[in-house]
């Protein structure tokens, strides 16, 4: 199509009804204005009884014209930007279709910018084609706009669907023609004058101005100035999050104007933008514009088919989107279950990418229902498998998401988990000689608590393994948050079973505890030490080699309950291993014999009723005699 229309044809004026006649050439000769002007009128009858003077009148009309002047290119632009803009107000009014009517309006923004700021190097056909269809587009948009308003469906709601789909098109397929005439140089950007940074130290209003021409850059300019332009942009956001909630609340329209940016086929473009969409899905209030603006949809498909950048910070903001339960359906509705899962899978990721992910996968696995999808997909298997990683950031992320896959008691996921070999995968973690952090293995041994310790075929598959072994080389050998944490597993194991108390026994736990009890400086590790104790001293077997194996444990305990006193949390645990001990003659002549049992008997004064239930058993006459001749001397 050539850039510059013939000499003989002027650019006629279009108007704002949209009418789309051709209109008629206009003849600029002078030679054939002048011989227009000499040819003779015929004469009528009517014409010869005085009809000529309207005839005449006529003939000035088409003259003046032809002779009138044509409105130039520039006033055309604005006039045609002003319809648009007009559309997009009207377009606010409608609350019917919400999804539908976002696309629309973002695309007459971007054909508002295009137009306002451009400037015209010369008449083209094409420019004015353009700018009549768009005009027509425009006028069907404010009609579908009024019809939405007053909930009057002309052929229903599947038709005005299909009505505003079809609006959608036409504007984008405007906008890659304005882009176009752009690119052949037709059309210019109008002062594009770009504005510096400010420097230290510059006001608040001259960072609003800075951000606002970068929005303006953003809307109107190439590739190149919108690469540019989200560059900056994101600079402003990570560095100053208030200023970039300000901006975004003046200017909403950019929301949906880098939503568009995500699904531009420049590499660049939709990098910076899913950049600036990471850092606004963190701005608790324009979360519902990101999701009304349908930005779910174009994150997914970056998750399968983006660059590695692109999968993190999708990620990234599917994650802080996806911290509202809300968005969580929205996710899983566009088949984002299954892309995060498959980026997760025997790391064909980048790390970084992976952790993002699991980060998802985290929030979403907050709702039952989607859990339950995650399991169907093969969730087990992929956080077994992202166990072995040998970064702790995603080791640590795949034991959670384990963890949290059972932990409403759902049976059919622990039946999984454990078929994948979960079990197995927990337990190495804990080995001493793995690569394993100690975070790694405090979250690996929380893990088991909630997958193994019911019921009993998940606990014997559990003591299978070696697990009790584990721990007990931490309770001996590991740093202080990980000796907790061993000690607070070997306390909840030892409320599991009888058989569990029995294995504990046999593996020695019963003297580490005991230490524990003496030398622990946290009254927190004391208190849980003796509560585990207890448990297993109340299994008879253990109680035999409790008071068997160490002459002097009755009375070792028997000295504790002076050192705690009788509000500490430990005594009740502590009263509680001497009530077991007492129940066998052995034991009875133990506690009787020591030359601590006075400080029992002390608790049982003070109306300790643990200690006064001892006392009651030791009340036999050979007992009593015993104690009567060790408090007299």
């Amino acid at each position: 199509l050539p850039l510059r229309p013939p000499a003989e044809t002027q650019f006629p004026t279009f108007s704002s009804s949209g009418d789309s006649s051709p209109p008629l050439p206009v003849v600029s000769s002078r030679r054939h204005r002048r011989r227009r002007r000499r040819q003779p009128i015929p004469m009528t009858p009517d014409m010869k009884e005085g009809g000529g003077d309207a005839e005449a009148e006529e003939g000035e009309e088409e003259v003046a014209a032809a002779c009138a002047p044509v409105p130039t290119a520039e006033a055309e632009l604005q006039r045609v930007a002003t319809h648009v803009d007009s559309a997009i107000s009207s377009s606010y009014s409608v609350k019917s279709f919400p999804g539908k009517w976002q696309p629309i309006r973002t695309k007459l923004a971007q054909l508002s910018c295009g137009l306002t700021f451009a400037a015209a190097t010369g008449r083209n056909s094409v420019l004015w084609e353009l700018l009549r269809t768009i005009t027509a587009t425009v006028e069907e948009a404010q009609s579908l706009a009024l019809c939405c308003s007053n909930d009057t469906y002309e052929g229903g709601k599947l038709l005005m669907r299909s009505n505003l789909d079809r609006i959608a098109t036409k504007l984008e397929l405007h906008v890659r023609s304005l882009a176009g005439i752009y690119a052949s140089g037709v059309l210019t950007h109008a002062g594009a004058i770009i504005v510096p940074k400010p420097g230290d130290g510059a006001s608040r209003e001259d960072w609003r101005f800075y951000v606002r021409d970068l929005f303006s850059r953003m809307k109107v300019g190439g590739a190149a100035m919108r690469t540019q332009a989200l560059s900056a942009l994101n600079e402003v956001l990570h560095g100053d999050e208030k200023l970039g909630t300000a901006a975004f609340a003046e200017s909403p329209d950019v929301v949906a104007l880098l939503v568009g940016f995500l699904d531009f086929s420049d590499v660049s473009v939709q990098e910076e933008a899913l950049d600036a969409v990471s850092v606004v899905a963190g701005f608790g209030s324009h979360r519902p514009a990101l999701v009304l603006a349908d930005v779910v949809a174009p994150l997914v498909r970056i998750l399968e088919k983006g660059t590695a950048l692109g999968k993190e910070r999708s990620a990234v903001a599917l994650r802080k989107l996806t911290e509202n339960s809300d968005n969580t359906w929205a996710v899983s509705a566009h088949g984002g279950v299954a892309a995060l899962l498959e980026l997760c899978y025997k790391g064909s990721c980048a790390g970084e990418v992976v952790a993002s992910a699991c980060g998802v996968l985290r929030n979403l696995a907050g709702v039952w229902e989607v859990r339950r999808y995650m399991v169907e997909r093969g969730a087990a298997l992929v956080f077994v498998e992202l166990t072995r990683s040998k970064e702790e950031v995603l080791q640590v992320m795949a034991l959670e998401l384990l963890q949290v896959l059972v932990g409403d008691g759902d049976e059919d996921a622990r039946a999984r988990v454990m078929r994948e070999g979960g079990v197995d995968a927990l337990v190495r973690v804990l080995h001493p000689e793995s690569l394993s952090s100690c975070k790694a293995r405090e979250t690996a041994l929380r893990a088991i608590q909630v997958l193994c310790y019911s019921p009993s075929s998940s606990v014997n598959a559990l003591m299978a393994t070696g697990f009790l072994d584990r721990v007990l080389f931490f309770l001996r050998n590991g740093e202080t948050s990980l000796q907790g944490a061993a000690l607070k597993a070997a306390w909840r194991f030892s409320t599991v079973s009888d058989e569990s108390r029995k294995a504990m026994g046999d593996a020695g736990f019963m003297p580490e505890l005991m230490g524990l009890v003496e030398t622990a400086k946290s009254p927190e590790v004391r208190e849980t030490a003796a509560a585990a104790l207890a448990q297993l001293v109340a299994e008879q077997r253990n109680r035999r080699k409790f008071v068997l194996e160490e002459e002097n444990r009755v009375g070792r305990i028997l000295r504790l309950l002076v050192v705690e006193g009788e509000r500490a949390a430990a005594t009740t645990s502590l009263l509680a291993v001497l009530s077991a001990i007492a129940d066998s003659n052995s034991g009875r002549r133990k506690i009787a014999s020591c030359r601590y049992v006075e400080h029992l008997q002390r608790l049982a004064d003070m109306d300790v009723a643990d200690a006064k239930r001892i006392i009651k058993k030791l009340s036999g006459n050979k007992f009593m005699n015993i104690l009567s001749g060790i408090w007299s001397s």
